[in-house]
């Protein structure tokens, strides 16, 4: 690194000082905090994308958004190349680049960085990153610091794509990094483009019209309504209504969002007795979570819940039975044997497990976290994943999508017509609709309705694939949250000894009963986890098993 270069960073970064006593961690959300604090750490952000970008020679992505955190909050992000979040083995450099007391101290962590991982900072290496935000007051600002921080990197380019939802911002990065067209637009047309095509394989005895055909959406006051309103202009066969698209006065995830919908189970604003047995969907703040709910009764404020667990098993559903239909009468032989596997965290509901395990599809378990779920089912031919709270998406790996191709190609010339060559044609279309480098809840909202739509269900007939088991979660507060150390995908605890025998011993009390205990990431909090038959006994053992976590931690 020349002389000049120091300069560079030493000028800018003395103009964004870190916050006396401020306190930065980069995790699966990224940076995240109260958006006044936040100026020196987008400004830092902005250098770790390029220091990326040039290291892998590719184009990264940095958007500034909190999701669903209230709308004072704000907060970064960085998309490695491959459209999917940073490299957990940046994360611990993002923390150390945040903290730096000073500028001085910032330098050299860059210039001992950039040396062990071989980053040439030189001026003629030339890096990209794609930039966006969502529509919280304070993103402008702060995307003017991670402009300055970018810039801070002689070589490095700042794009900024405009105001997007975070899975556009991730799509795009992916899409430039593969040499294809990524602008909003085509974004918008892929999305669309194959929605119609699994429209059109719709039998027509399925097809529905009038009210059926109508979905009703909660754009939690934030990004992902007024992006829902410029997709649907372009959808065929699909009825939405947006409300709470943050044009009307509402506040961005206050009373609205799937966060809310999905946690306290309620009605959303705008929503009520009106919308009475209609399918409606709740989006997230930036539009990366999504989950389903009925409004059951006129008098109710409680809604049935259809999240990201029941999401996950219609697909997984769906892909089994294209899959099936796509093999059937082939010489097993000489067909490509695709892996399909199911990713669920502990936090799963039981009812679902066991409805997939029924299905006879392989589902594995990991810790808690989307990283870890994306890490996992990307090992698959076709990997689906999805949280309880409506993150996750399907992945299909390159060389099941080429046989996929070719298949496809021969039955259009020997069978045109044939289930066989229409079941090729939704996978692909699947394919090229969901977001393959992070949860999208558009590409999520359309898959899903594309599917109800190729089964002829109704939302009720959706919720009715399994009955939830009853579940109770709890926080204990404690001393010190990595005295507990886990294994397993967090569902036993190998420390302290002896707490997972009397976790045990307290679970063998319920019918279907399962509990597990894992360390917050961010607080000295212990998370209880209880379910069984009854909401009754789901709560007797969440609280008995937060007594044991107090007796053994204290």
């Amino acid at each position: 690194m020349d002389e000049d270069q120091k300069s560079i960073l030493l000028k800018a970064s003395a103009r964004c000082p870190i916050p006396p006593g401020a306190k930065f961690s980069y995790g699966t959300a990224g940076f995240r905090a109260d958006a006044l604090v936040l100026e020196s750490t987008v400004y830092r952000a902005g250098i770790l994308a390029a220091l990326r970008s040039l290291q892998t020679r590719s184009v990264t992505g940095l958007v500034i958004t909190a999701s669903h955190n209230k709308i004072s909050d704000n907060g970064v992000k960085i998309a490695d190349p491959s459209g999917g979040m940073l490299t957990q083995a940046w994360e611990p450099f993002a923390d150390a680049l945040a903290n730096a007391a000073d500028s001085d101290h910032l330098l050299q962590l860059i210039i001992e960085f950039a040396k062990k991982e071989s980053i040439l900072i030189d001026g003629h290496s030339r890096a990209e990153v794609l930039l966006g935000r969502d529509t919280r007051p304070s993103g402008e600002s702060l995307l003017e610091a991670a402009k300055q921080g970018i810039n801070s990197i002689v070589g490095s380019a700042a794009v900024d794509m405009g105001i997007l939802t975070t899975p556009q911002l991730h799509w795009m990065v992916r899409a430039r990094n593969k040499g294809l067209k990524a602008s909003e637009r085509d974004y918008f047309e892929q999305l669309s483009s194959a929605f119609r095509c699994l429209m059109n394989l719709v039998p027509g005895e399925r097809k529905v019209t009038g009210t059926d055909n109508k979905l009703v959406v909660d754009g939690a006051n934030g990004v992902g309504g007024e992006k829902l309103e410029c997709l649907m202009n372009r959808l065929d066969g699909l009825v939405i209504e947006v409300r709470n698209t943050g044009k009307g006065g509402g506040i961005l995830n206050e009373g609205v969002g799937a966060d809310y919908v999905q946690k306290e189970k309620v009605v959303p604003q705008e929503f009520g007795s009106n919308d009475v047995g209609m399918r409606c969907a709740s989006l997230d703040g930036d539009a990366d979570r999504l989950v389903y709910f009925i409004v059951p009764s006129v008098s109710s404020h409680n809604i049935m819940l259809v999240d990201g667990d029941k999401i996950l098993s219609l697909f997984a559903l769906f892909i089994k039975e294209q899959l099936g239909i796509l093999y059937k009468g082939v010489d097993e032989n000489n067909a490509y044997k695709a892996r399909l596997g199911v990713v669920q965290t502990a936090y799963a509901n039981g009812a679902s497990t066991d409805f997939l395990k029924e299905l006879g599809l392989e589902v594995v378990l990991t810790p808690t976290g989307v990283k870890f779920l994306h890490e996992k089912a990307a090992e698959y031919d076709i990997g689906i994943y999805f949280e309880a709270n409506g993150h996750g998406t399907i992945l299909f790996s390159d060389s099941f999508l080429c046989w996929l191709e070719k298949r496809h190609n021969e039955l259009s010339s020997m069978s045109e017509g044939s289930e066989q060559e229409k079941a090729a044609m939704r996978l692909l279309a699947a394919s090229k609709l969901v977001n393959q480098a992070v949860g999208d809840a558009f590409s999520g909202l359309l898959l899903a309705e594309a599917i109800l739509q190729n089964l002829s269900w109704s939302i009720n007939q959706w919720n009715e694939l399994y009955q939830d088991l009853p579940s109770r979660q709890l926080k204990v507060k404690v001393m010190d949250r990595t005295a507990v150390v886990t294994a397993n995908a967090e569902t036993v605890v190998v420390k302290p000894p002896g707490i997972q025998e009397a976790i045990n011993s307290e679970t063998v009390k319920y019918p279907r009963g399962r509990s597990f205990i894992r360390p917050s990431g961010t607080e000295d909090v212990i998370r209880v986890y209880a379910e069984a038959s009854t909401q009754e006994g789901a709560d007797s053992l969440a609280h008995s098993v937060a007594k044991l976590v107090e007796q053994f931690l204290g």
